[in-house]
């Protein structure tokens, strides 16, 4: 017998964070395990996401630190005026080639998992093709991510244009970009070009950034931009793209203004569509739909019972940490008869700009919109000694509970370590701690942590039995 007709416990598609988790998950549980992947391990998180993408931030941030140094007494600090870009890039695929060693081929395979390359295809409800070879399995898993949304622009095609899988494959800075999108990504980019030295202008058609976030806090990002020297157009639609000269001449309209820019580059950051073409999900009975993928229900699992899916081919938010907590469950939904639920989840996120914007658990207008009322404790970090010394005021701490308690619903945070500070907001939902709880914890001094610890108290404050706030008189 052939080894690839022998089924497989776990068959996963896509060799991304939630491939790779699913498939150590699995073999600690002492499956049979098959790992697919088409283009490259390790995912878009690696090659064109989070991993370069930060590289690239923490290059362009130590920039503009030099740049600020005197605002510090640091005086004689030499600012180059031309960037090695080529040297930047050349960082970002060091680190992204370090990171990789970790899931090479080699090593997964020395694992025990079987490692195919090629396409997967659906060839019925247990079984797959990969480039010629038959694999059936008892149970499947879709990891196969996502992709670059495309805009339908009328002459951008023909210009050209980068996306985040080839805009890390730049060696030189372009004199101009111009970034369609103000999302996560189009704002991180755009800010960090622009401190690279590059001419850098972000078109986004809704009146904030972030449109997801806090209106609050957008707005603060989108202050951090302008200081930055991004020109910023809100409110705005590109309606076309020519290319003369070597360069792209872009028409927009702005608030009904219509305007001609010239930009010697343009990256899209519009969006991410689900990865499920190709893979012939009709032959296996699996429900999806191109713009919100593969459907599944809370345990993850889609039409066809044998089959599963987690991370960006499935869930709304496309989060590296998501992928990997929806792989974990999707295993132990699938193999250990497990009953975990993707909604008793607490995951946090953040966009890393200067500052950084960090979010977990409900936002105030989605409690509104289920008839929750709540209580916001607010603290900026002007207010925090730790942000005081070290020259970063600009930010705050938004704290979310129900109304009269202290159960905690939810969080935003801006703040130069803002994706540092939510994880404390996480821990606790996930715990159950209120936050009156958190008044008691005991932080290293002075840190910017304090800022969470401010708003515990004025929670403890606020809660406190008016008996145990009198001072007891002397008989």
């Amino acid at each position: 017998m052939r080894p690839d007709a022998l089924p497989f416990d776990l068959l996963i598609i896509g060799a991304g964070p939630a491939g790779l988790v699913a498939a150590r998950a699995a073999l600690a549980a002492d499956a049979r395990v098959a790992l697919i992947e088409a283009r490259r391990i390790g995912g878009n998180c690696l090659h064109e996401g989070c991993i370069p993408s930060k590289t690239l931030i923490r290059s362009a941030q130590l920039i503009a630190e030099l740049r600020n140094a005197p605002n510090f007494g640091v005086d004689g600090v030499e600012v180059p005026a031309d960037v090695d870009f080529e040297a930047v890039m050349t960082r970002v695929r060091r680190v992204r080639d370090r990171i990789l060693r970790t899931d090479s081929p080699e090593r997964l395979r020395a694992e025990g998992m079987a490692l195919y390359a090629g396409r997967a295809r659906f060839t019925g409800p247990d079984a797959v093709d990969v480039d010629g070879s038959r694999l059936r399995f008892g149970r499947a898993l879709v990891a196969t991510g996502s992709r670059p949304q495309l805009p339908d622009i009328e002459g951008l095609d023909d210009a050209g244009f980068l996306t985040s899988e080839t805009v890390f494959d730049l060696t030189r800075l372009p004199p101009s970009l111009l970034v369609l999108g103000g999302g996560p990504l189009g704002c991180e980019l755009a800010q960090a070009f622009q401190r690279f030295g590059c001419r850098t202008l972000i078109c986004h058609s809704e009146p904030l950034f972030l449109p997801k976030e806090e209106r609050d806090a957008a707005q603060m990002v989108s202050d951090a931009l302008a200081r930055d020297g991004v020109e910023i157009h809100l409110n705005c639609k590109v309606n076309a793209v020519r290319l003369e000269g070597g360069r792209k001449y872009v028409t927009m309209t702005t608030d009904g203004n219509l305007s001609t820019t010239v930009v010697d580059e343009i990256l899209t950051g519009i969006g991410r569509l689900p990865a499920v073409q190709e893979l012939d999900l009709e032959k296996a009975g699996v429900a999806y739909d191109a713009e919100t993928g593969i459907r599944v229900d809370d345990f993850l699992r889609s039409s066809n019972p044998r089959i599963f899916a987690a991370g960006d081919v499935c869930l709304e938010r496309a989060f590296t940490n998501m992928a990997e907590a929806s792989a974990r469950i999707a295993v132990c939904n699938a193999l250990l008869r497990g009953r975990r639920r993707l909604s008793g989840l607490t995951v946090p996120w953040c966009t890393y700009t200067d500052p950084q914007v960090a979010h977990v658990g409900l936002y105030v207008r989605q409690a509104r919109t289920q008839g929750i009322p709540i209580k916001t404790y607010t603290v900026p970090m002007h207010a925090v000694v730790r942000a005081i010394t070290d020259g970063e005021e600009e930010g705050f701490v938004k704290i979310h509970v129900r109304e009269g308690g202290d159960r905690i619903l939810g969080a935003t945070i801006v703040g130069r370590c803002a994706g540092e500070l939510i994880n404390m907001i996480s821990l606790a939902m996930e715990a159950g701690v209120g936050l009156r709880r958190l008044a008691r914890v005991v932080h290293a001094y002075p840190t910017q942590g304090e800022a969470v610890c401010q708003a515990a108290r004025a929670c403890e404050l606020l809660l406190a039995p008016p008996s145990t706030m009198r001072v007891r008189k002397k008989a």
